[in-house]
């Protein structure tokens, strides 16, 4: 597997291996000990599993203060999955990174703790799977606004399906943040 770091700090791209035969293909999604040997040394709690439709948008969610980090990867289908730094303290403070997922490439991506989350699905169904290294905490759960305008984010959905949570997120002047 390969690690790349990405443009915000803590922001990592996983490449797995792949095997392909005339069968098909297999790969290792995960293996605790081969990453802690590149330095990768997170430790995760819960996996987590969605399935939507074309067009849904998830997110921005983040957890305080049991802040999650998250391993994300489209094991079916095709996500435009972004991050968010929401650590005040942070140089790249309210920037935003996104990436396509999908089933052919097979990369992961990792979200460290003080990052709100998204996707969007941009084929026609996507399943997502991701770790994460704390356990969800429903009192604990905040929304930042998919659209909003500090944070500028270029989705390749316009007029997303969204949960009410998600309409209704806050922007990242007014969300409930540390620091």
């Amino acid at each position: 597997m390969d690690i790349v770091d990405l443009p915000l700090s803590g922001l990592k791209l996983l490449r797995p291996r792949v095997f392909p035969d005339h069968r098909g293909y297999f790969l290792e999604t995960w293996q605790q000990k081969k990453l802690d040997n590149l330095g990768f040394s997170e430790k995760f709690v819960q996996d987590n599993l969605s399935y939507s439709k074309q067009g849904v948008l998830r997110g921005l969610h983040y957890q305080y203060p049991t802040w999650q980090g998250k391993l994300v990867f489209a094991i079916q289908g095709e996500i435009f999955d972004v991050a968010v730094d929401i650590r005040r303290d942070s140089p790249t403070f309210g920037k935003w990174y996104g990436v396509t997922l999908n089933d052919s490439r097979h990369e992961q991506l990792y979200i460290p703790p003080g990052f709100a989350h998204g996707f969007c699905v941009v084929s026609e169904t996507a399943r997502v799977m991701y770790k994460c290294t704390d356990y969800y905490a429903p009192g604990e759960e905040y929304t930042l606004l998919w659209n909003d305008p500090d944070i500028g984010i270029d989705w390749p959905v316009k007029n997303p399906i969204l949960a009410d949570k998600d309409a209704q997120g806050k922007r990242l002047q007014d969300a409930l943040i540390p620091g």
